[in-house]
């Protein structure tokens, strides 16, 4: 199993914030390794862009998986104006720092169920892929699986973020999920929700992991696992991180058998 962690999670949260660029992120990566993770996916938000260390750092000796648009959740991310000052630079510290992947978030205020706004994101990633063709973009998409693949189809550099958290608040079975998009699936996001969208720790919520990894064994998926789960208490990083860690590899044992 080859699982990792999103950025931040092993350390105290940034000003109380849930998910931020962390100012001590070499030491995370130390952490990590004790833990036996295999990578961490970097992230980039709107409010780190302006000293986020991925743009001014050598980073490529350090597992990245990928690096997180996170800052691309903006109502303005369908302008071409827009993705050229958020997207063009992370694109260009990718192949920098030698991780080949970008994520990208499509969810709350780039939400794509409405069909205009997916046809004109498509429009302009499909430039991104012409323009940068050694990279891979993946989408975590908090939507329909047929609304993921009517942009992932378009090109093969094209992957899904397969995010449970965000598919169980959205009450789409995660079952016809997989088997609609597993060929396409990149990174597995994992993550525990209720119903009513929230975030909590792991087999306290509504996502059926016993049935989502054993789907994924069923179609072979081989690819990275990256928790993006609930924080425990507040100093206390490693521990619910070794915690939650122990959860999932239980349980990913149990159904690969």
């Amino acid at each position: 199993m080859k699982i990792g962690m999103i950025q931040g999670r092993l350390l105290r949260p940034e000003d109380g914030g849930i998910q931020e660029f962390p100012v001590c992120w070499e030491e995370e990566f130390d952490k990590a390794k004790s833990l036996g993770l295999n990578h961490i996916e970097w992230i980039i938000t709107t409010r780190s862009f302006s000293y986020n260390a991925i743009f001014s750092k050598d980073c490529s000796r350090f597992p990245i998986s990928s690096l997180c648009a996170d800052n691309l959740v903006d109502d303005r991310f369908t302008e071409t104006e827009f993705l050229r000052d958020n997207l063009d630079p992370i694109c260009k510290a990718a192949i920098d720092n030698k991780v080949m992947w970008v994520t990208i978030p499509l969810l709350e205020k780039s939400a794509i169920y409405d069909v205009q706004k997916r046809q004109a994101f498509k429009q302009e990633i499909l430039r991104y892929a012409d323009k940068y063709p050694d990279l891979n973009f993946s989408f975590e998409a908090e939507t329909t699986a047929e609304n993921v693949l009517d942009i992932v189809k378009e090109n093969n550099k094209f992957w899904i973020t397969y995010d449970t958290g965000n598919i169980t608040s959205e009450r789409i079975d995660h079952n016809d999920y997989i088997k609609k998009t597993y060929n396409r699936i990149s990174n597995v996001h994992l993550k525990d929700r209720t119903f009513d969208a929230k975030t909590v720790i792991p087999l306290s919520g509504d996502t059926p992991f016993d049935e989502i990894f054993n789907t994924l064994s069923t179609v072979n998926y081989n690819n990275l696992y990256t928790m993006q789960t609930a924080r425990g208490v507040t100093g206390s990083e490693l521990m619910t991180m070794k915690q939650h860690k122990n959860i999932f590899e239980r349980i990913y044992n149990a159904t690969h058998s």
